[in-house]
């Protein structure tokens, strides 16, 4: 190998070795609290900021939320900027029936110190990207109100990012409704902003993670961390109904995509149905096409089958867990 190679071959090794940087946007919330630990607690991310959007609890709650998971995490010094307190067209469906009423399952955890950050998220989302194209990543693990938002007001941003890993949808049918998945449901018009921008995404939904349900040796392994941030999630945990790891497996996703099986799918969102708005109707093969036209209405064809998103569909439930547990419980 030349001298030239060698030190190519290093350069490229030291771009591998460097964390991956990401911007977390959330709506805190009981699994979102497990994903932000995990992210925290994961060498090969570097956490730019979070954008709290309401969605399980609302903005009210998500953003405080946001910010004492940070300081659990003895991590406060990353900037939390507020975001949407509302989808773009639809009254707030929210779901403290999961949630409790604080969004954390009811645990009451100190009030925040830190104060969130003097812009908003769209705001901080487009200085990122435009300040380092290509290099950071989102992780969105609630409504998508944030993300549509800003590629509406910046359409060059979905071209700048190299990656939007959602926690959202379903081929499977939805848990909110018999079609749609909660993500979607509360802001399906985001959903389809987001869907058709060019973005490059990558959709964990739930036909993975109903399948990552904690059991009680990890619920006990987190309440007996030596970190604040292990006995937290044990807290949380302890204190949900059924600890399905939805949001955790969509950040475990973009840190290691070997924990899931993805297959290109083109992803539609549906708006204006009456029980189906947020259905994620996915399209594996031709021909994509459309309910019948009406009577007088142009005839309509089937389209060029092109895939928009890589959709989560299987799991190494095993993998995954050994490294959620591991890492926030050290």
């Amino acid at each position: 190998m030349t001298r030239r190679e060698l030190i190519g071959t290093a350069a490229m090794a030291a771009v591998a070795a460097r964390p991956r940087r990401v911007i977390i946007d959330t709506d805190p919330g009981t699994d979102d609290a497990l994903a932000i630990f995990l992210a925290l607690n994961s060498p090969e991310l570097h956490v730019e900021a979070l954008t709290p959007v309401a969605g399980n609890v609302p903005l009210e709650l998500t953003l405080p939320n946001a910010l004492r998971l940070l300081e659990i995490a003895g991590k406060a010094g990353i900037p939390v900027a507020a975001g949407a307190d509302r989808p773009l067209v639809r009254r707030l469906i929210t779901a403290t029936y999961a949630h409790g009423q604080n969004g954390l399952g009811g645990i009451p955890f100190p009030e925040p110190a830190t104060k969130p950050a003097s812009e908003s998220a769209t705001q901080t989302i487009r200085r990122l990207v435009h300040a380092s194209p290509h290099q950071i990543g989102i992780v969105a693990i609630g409504p998508l109100t944030n993300i549509a938002t800003a590629f509406r007001e910046d359409p060059e941003l979905p071209s700048l990012i190299p990656n939007l890993t959602i926690m959202g949808g379903s081929l499977s049918g939805g848990n909110v409704s018999p079609a749609a998945e909660f993500n979607i449901y509360v802001d399906p018009e985001a959903a389809q902003i987001v869907f058709r921008s060019g973005v490059p995404l990558t959709m964990v939904g739930l036909d993975v993670t109903r399948r990552v349900v904690l059991r009680e040796e990890h619920i006990q392994q987190l309440e007996n961390s030596k970190k604040p941030e292990g006995r937290a999630a044990g807290k949380i945990a302890r204190a949900m109904n059924r600890p399905t790891m939805h949001d955790s497996l969509a950040m475990a996703t973009f840190i290691d995509p070997a924990v899931v099986r993805l297959q290109e799918v083109y992803v539609e969102i549906e708006t204006t149905g009456e029980y189906t708005a947020g259905e994620t109707v996915g399209y594996r093969k031709a021909p994509v096409r459309g309910s019948a036209p009406m009577a007088n209405a142009p005839a309509a064809g089937a389209q060029p089958f092109v895939p928009n998103a890589k959709v989560a569909l299987d799991v190494d439930a095993e993998r995954f867990f050994t490294m959620l547990i591991g890492r926030i419980a050290g």
